[in-house]
């Protein structure tokens, strides 16, 4: 009885979910797939002996983004690029 009530609870969050992306697409569709860029900085963050870390500056990128909850299209949404503008790679 509550394993069902929880399967049923579980497939409705699932369903609720997808229709929440699915009209979000539809939504940045109608629009007509309104996108903007971002510039993100690259940075190589280098492990020293003493337990420091040296930075050094890779250069910048113009990242597309689109103006929606989620990512679509292979793109983020621009809420989320406009946050994460820093991107490091550790060696």
């Amino acid at each position: 009885m509550i394993a069902r009530l929880v399967a049923k609870g579980g497939a409705g969050l699932v369903l609720v979910a997808a229709l929440f992306f699915f009209g979000d697409y539809a939504v940045l569709r109608l629009r007509g797939t309104p996108t903007s860029t971002v510039t993100v900085y690259h940075y190589l963050a280098i492990q020293e002996k003493n337990n420091r870390q040296e930075f050094v500056f890779q250069g910048t990128e113009e990242q597309t983004c689109v103006h929606s909850m989620f990512p679509h299209m292979s793109d983020p949404p621009c809420w989320y690029a406009v946050k994460h503008t820093e991107q490091r790679q550790n060696i």
